[in-house]
């Protein structure tokens, strides 16, 4: 489950296809901390030729324009399960199907992710209808624990599931975890068949893992719940990018109301090497929260443009005097085409570099919604009418009953030339 991660006011701030491997890194740590050898499934494979996705083609942003909204009942129930936690989103151009992820830590069902229809056009969003419900299983093929069975057994993984992709050339699926410092579980990437089969695991880089063997008070690697919320492939297949939530230990403060922060973004090829890393700029919480209450500000999802071009969902959430949570959502084109490459910086504030340069594209508080909730999910949808691209937003409802499960649709309009 999601838990609203917030600072104090006061704070400081089937199979992979044949022709398209995409393994584990050659240098990486365990999912559970610490450093130790790959297993067999993980080790590294020459990676052959690539092919072109089929359908690949590079996107272009102009202007959004709101379509409609469309909500799920906070007490819908699928195939046994309650539906909520929806923290990702996805869309297969070859199937027409949509998938969306539940950040639920396997405390109200097993972890998982939903089939899903959405109907829209230029002229309005007109209903979401579920479809499937599939498991996640780990590699020993058992489903997911939670916090309690796994204190209990120590067994298995813990999941706090953010984001999930379609592989471009595959019948699979990629899907990131946050981790859990408290239970000394590193954050992962992983990828599945669509009955959510385990096939393989890309291990993140060094710099985020827990540093366990430091032996020194200095805290290193991912922040709790502040970790790989995004993710995206490029067009083509060829690259594969994730993005933190927020900055590591290391690279100093996260976001406050005086002050923005950076996370990092990790590009991979198709062999799952780290081809590059860059800084991305994040704003400061854009509101002051009431006396003593709290606020944040992070990256909540990313969606590839082009291969150096992002769309970044930047998400805050601002507590008033009165307790209750205001959302503040914004989209911004972001470009690393002259980006320091910063995989060999161990800590931002050591060296000097150069941001992905960001440009605002949508501020979804001038949308006048009559809600606008903690949303975290961001896709490319398929072509309009009027040969534009679509986009669709998803938002995490943390099974509170004070929020809702909405998703949103645009029409994404070309960029002028």
């Amino acid at each position: 489950m999601k838990v609203r991660k917030l600072i104090s006011a006061s704070a400081v701030a089937g199979l992979l296809l044949a022709s398209v491997p995409f393994t584990a890194a050659s240098a990486a740590t365990t999912e559970t901390g610490g450093q130790a050898p790959m297993t067999e499934g993980q080790q590294p494979k020459a990676a052959k030729p690539h092919k072109q996705a089929k359908h690949a083609q590079n996107h272009t942003v102009g202007q959004l324009t709101f379509i409609g909204e469309q909500r799920i009942a906070n007490d819908l129930k699928f195939e046994e399960t309650l539906v909520g936690g929806l923290s990702g989103i996805d869309y297969n151009s070859r199937t027409h199907q949509w998938i969306l992820i539940s950040d639920d830590r396997s405390d109200n069902a097993p972890a998982r992710f939903y089939s899903a229809k959405l109907k829209y056009d230029t002229k309005s969003f007109y209903g979401v209808e579920l479809t499937g419900m599939t498991e996640f299983k780990q590699e020993d093929g058992t489903t997911y624990p939670n916090k309690k069975d796994y204190t209990a057994n120590q067994q298995g993984i813990v999941p706090d599931l953010e984001s999930i992709r379609f592989d471009p050339d595959g019948k699979t699926i990629w899907y990131t975890s946050e981790g859990d410092r408290t239970l000394n579980l590193n954050p992962f990437i992983r990828q599945a068949t669509l009955k959510g089969k385990y096939l393989s695991s890309i291990l993140t880089p060094k710099a985020f893992q827990i540093d366990a063997n430091s032996g020194s008070s200095t805290q290193k690697g991912f922040r709790n719940n502040l970790a790989l919320e995004g993710s995206s492939f490029s067009p083509d297949g060829k690259y594969y990018f994730t993005s933190m939530e927020a900055s590591l230990y290391q690279d100093g403060e996260i976001s406050t109301v005086d002050a923005g922060s950076y996370s990092r973004i990790t590009k991979y090829n198709r062999s799952g090497d780290i081809i590059a890393q860059y800084a991305y700029p994040i704003d400061a919480i854009p509101a002051k929260p009431g006396p003593g209450k709290s606020a944040d500000n992070g990256v909540s999802e990313m969606l590839a443009i082009n291969d150096h071009q992002f769309l970044i969902l930047e998400r805050s959430g601002v507590q008033a005097a009165d307790g209750n949570y205001s959302n503040y959502i914004r989209i911004y084109e972001a470009d690393a085409a002259q980006a320091t490459n910063v995989n060999n910086l161990n800590s931002l504030p050591s060296g000097q570099f150069t941001p992905l340069t960001k440009k605002l594209v949508l501020d979804l508080n001038t949308l006048g919604l009559p809600k606008l909730d903690n949303v975290e999910g961001m896709a490319w949808g398929p072509k309009l009418q009027n040969g534009h691209d679509s986009l669709v937003l998803v938002s995490d409802n943390n099974f509170g009953a004070s929020q809702v499960t909405q998703l949103l649709a645009f029409d994404v309009s070309p960029e002028k030339k």
